[in-house]
């Protein structure tokens, strides 16, 4: 016998002799037992290890200087384009008026023919054909008393009925249909005009504004500023023949990208704070009225949120300037992170007729007489920012922790079963021979 060593009778696992052991039926089927719980349990460690869970946190939102993009796709059945508006204002002074990049006005038909959208060669009122070639190269257009607008092609001249309106806005002018108007009169501006009285439109796209406190609109008639004071030309929308009205449809409204639905697939149960209808509350918002002086306002209160996935923090950002990235592509970070937003609304409508609500149940609503008939959206920056952070919901030490207390409590629970089951028997083969 090798002689014992110093560290023997530290053992704490003791030895039994092999013939010492015995085998039965009842501990084969708990061994088998054992193993496959065992192995399920592994599993679902392994599982769980591998799980990733998305936890959301709340801050404070420092980020300055940023910009934000509003995606919309809203639907006027009763206005034609050429009347329709796009404006954009913010508190930090900056306005964008007659937006028009990135964002697309398609003709409908009118209702009573099921408002299809009418041929994408007619969605723009002035097409190149409508430029004049055949004028003489030192043709230089009057712009009737107003000065000419600072973009026109030829300096100092309004060759174009665009031009001439252009330079009418900058001087709070009216232009209503161009009449005596040569340029107007050459392109068959009122005729058009005249044309497109019973189309509907759609405007659809994305801008591009600061992340400030803002609001933009939709009116109807060229838009410029008096004073201090931003106006429209409501020439061609009230003197109409044709019953305009601000009967809208929105069918999508949205401040930044989408969450893929690849994103929404991991989390699982908990996507349904992510739905497009919790994320964007005014989708399908369906507004109808036969008044033509009608004004909607919508309060949007926008938060903003990050989603953050995997390992993002290892990725190096570079902060790219926002002119170089595509329209539809701000938000996105190249390491799978989206910056978006969330928002709440409230909303208000009233005839720029005065008058009160009697004919909804509130007498006591009294609204102002005037205004601007149009649509309206208000919205406001919280100062707080969700974040969702992917995370995994246990380490890779926590793994090791847990299949070892998954072995050792299993073989322990499945020694307990075996010996009461082997104690058992032989207790009733000591009653069969008494």
């Amino acid at each position: 016998m090798p002689p014992k060593s110093r560290f023997t009778r530290l053992d704490a696992f003791t030895k039994t002799v092999e013939d010492a052991r015995i085998r039965t039926t009842s501990g084969g089927i708990v061994t088998i037992g054992s193993l496959l719980v065992l192995l399920y349990l592994v599993w679902g460690e392994w599982s769980d290890y591998r799980r990733i869970a998305v936890h959301p946190e709340l801050i404070v939102d420092k980020s300055r200087g940023e910009k934000m993009e509003i995606h919309l796709n809203i639907t006027f059945p009763r206005l034609p384009c050429e009347l329709l508006t796009l404006d954009v204002m913010d508190v930090s002074g900056e306005q964008q008026v007659g937006v028009m990049h990135g964002v697309s006005k398609v003709r409908l038909a009118p209702e009573a023919q099921g408002g299809g959208a009418i041929d994408v060669n007619n969605l723009d009122l002035h097409s190149p054909d409508d430029e004049a070639f055949h004028l003489d190269p030192d043709y230089c257009g009057d712009c009737y008393g107003a000065p000419a607008p600072p973009h026109a092609k030829k300096q100092g001249c309004c060759n174009n009925c665009d031009e001439v309106r252009d330079a009418y806005a900058s001087v709070s002018w009216a232009f209503t249909r161009g009449e005596n108007v040569e340029q107007c009169e050459r392109e068959g501006y009122s005729r058009r005009l005249d044309a497109q009285r019973s189309e509907g439109c759609r405007i659809e796209g994305a801008l591009r504004v600061n992340k400030v406190i803002g609001n933009f609109h939709i009116a109807p008639g060229k838009s410029f500023s008096n004073g201090n004071m931003h106006v429209h030309d409501l020439g061609n929308y009230l003197e109409s023949s044709v019953e305009h009205t601000f009967t809208h449809h929105i069918h999508s409204l949205r401040f930044g990208p989408q969450l893929p639905d690849n994103i929404k697939s991991k989390l699982g149960a908990k996507a349904s704070p992510w739905t497009n209808h919790h994320a964007n509350p005014l989708d399908n918002t369906l507004q109808v009225t036969n008044d033509r002086s009608f004004n909607y306002m919508y309060f949007v209160k926008v938060v903003s949120t990050a989603y953050l996935p995997l390992g993002w923090e290892k990725a190096q950002n570079n902060k790219v300037p926002h002119e170089l990235i595509d329209l539809g592509a701000y938000g996105h970070g190249p390491d799978g992170s989206i910056e978006t937003h969330q928002y709440s609304v409230t909303s208000h409508k009233r005839s720029l007729s005065g008058g009160d609500d009697s004919a909804e149940g509130h007498k006591e609503r009294l609204h102002t007489r005037g205004g601007i008939p149009g649509v309206f959206f208000s919205y406001d920056i919280s100062p707080m920012k969700v974040i969702n952070r992917e995370q995994r919901t246990k380490s890779f030490t926590g793994f090791l922790t847990g299949v070892c207390a998954v072995i050792g409590g299993t073989l322990t629970v499945a020694a307990a079963i075996d010996r009461g089951l082997y104690e058992g028997s032989q207790r009733v083969k000591k009653m069969h021979q008494q």
